[in-house]
């Protein structure tokens, strides 16, 4: 079985009292060719929400491939706080050989410090279709993924604890 490794971030910013999270929309899937022996039916694209999260690239630290994804999917920098957690969980490749695969995702929680949401290359378009500020208490229910959404609530849960950390940007 094949493994992959991957690192995402789970980047807060306090902005009035309100903890935001940033979040990124994938891409809708391509629309399937309509088949003239059937009824017309649009299909309803869903819209998934998810973390910035990406392969950690040989020879890098699972906290620098957080950060890079989180720069690379959002336009953002952000700091590290504390690491949250690892998520475990297998899948099949849907494209090219169909193997299966274990993957492993450690998430941090990192603060926002500067750029635009949304300042992403045209090239990550194809992974991005726009990434937003969502308020850090519905990030939950409006994330796509069963671990991710855990992550968010780990992150509600760390900064509702934490009166120390300052409001940035």
């Amino acid at each position: 079985m094949v493994r992959e490794i991957s690192a995402g971030g789970v980047v807060v910013r306090n902005k009035d009292g309100v903890w935001w999270m940033a979040a990124i929309e994938l891409p809708g899937e391509a629309p399937a060719r309509p088949d003239p022996a059937k009824r017309a039916v649009r299909p309803k694209s869903k819209v998934v929400i998810c973390l910035p999260k990406g392969l950690v690239d040989p020879g890098e630290k699972p906290l620098e491939a957080a950060l890079r994804e989180v720069r690379e999917e959002t336009g953002i920098t952000a700091v590290p706080i504390t690491k949250l957690a690892d998520i475990k969980y297998m899948y099949v490749r849907t494209w090219g050989d169909g193997e299966r695969v274990f993957k492993i995702v450690t998430f941090y929680l990192v603060q926002y410090e500067s750029g635009e949401i949304d300042d992403i290359s045209d090239d990550m378009r194809v992974e991005v279709r726009r990434a937003l500020w969502v308020p850090l208490e519905e990030a939950p229910k409006l994330l796509a993924y069963k671990g991710e959404k855990q992550m968010a609530r780990q992150a509600l849960a760390y900064v509702t604890t934490h009166a120390d950390l300052k409001p940035a940007g």
